[in-house]
């Protein structure tokens, strides 16, 4: 399942609209080192894309910064492999900016899954969606930052992914971990 349905995937680090630990919908900050590791991850399953959502001005100069160091600067000199797996990122305001750009590139609207550490009733399993990437809809896997996609968000979704579960009741993995676990689920062989 590895290489070509990766082509009709799409990651999207959402930064608005989350939720904070007392549920109020917020815009959290973007880091660093979620840039270069759901890059890196991306490019290691074959995504066609990452992007990076956030309506904060700043914010999107300081993606467009890093990108720039890595991307055209000194650091992609250095370490190719990281401006390589960095080229996948776009920055976009809005999640709905995103998808006009998707839909213009693939030709038709993608489908959206969201992400949670929360149980729904009728979420996606795992395997359901590796089988939707045979489809030649694409779709656009989002994650939330701060503490997940507000439930605006998840409404609008067309699908909720099943939440990743461990051993125990401590649920919340870094929103880079679970982009990992989860591509390897979706994509890995």
């Amino acid at each position: 399942m590895t290489g070509s349905s990766g082509k009709r995937l799409y990651v999207a680090l959402i930064h608005h609209p989350v939720i904070d630990k007392n549920g109020k919908t917020i815009a959290s900050a973007v880091t660093n080192l979620d840039l270069h590791d759901i890059a890196r991850v991306c490019r290691t399953y074959g995504v066609k894309g990452y992007y990076v959502i956030t309506p904060l001005k700043d914010q999107m100069v300081l993606v467009n910064r890093i990108l720039d160091h890595w991307g055209t600067g000194v650091g992609g000199t250095y370490n190719p492999n990281r401006r390589q797996a960095l080229e996948l990122v776009r920055v976009k305001a809005t999640f709905e900016e995103m998808i006009g750009e998707i839909a213009a590139a693939e030709g038709c609207r993608p489908k959206t899954v969201g992400t949670t550490a929360r149980r729904h009733a009728g979420s996606l399993p795992y395997l359901r969606l590796r089988e939707m990437l045979v489809d030649a809809t694409p779709l656009v896997l989002a994650f939330g930052t701060a503490w997940g996609l507000s439930d605006t968000f998840m409404a609008e979704a067309d699908y909720i992914l099943d939440p990743l579960t461990g051993t125990g009741t401590y649920n919340h993995l870094s929103v880079r971990s679970a982009v990992s676990i989860i591509l390897d689920r979706v994509l890995g062989g």
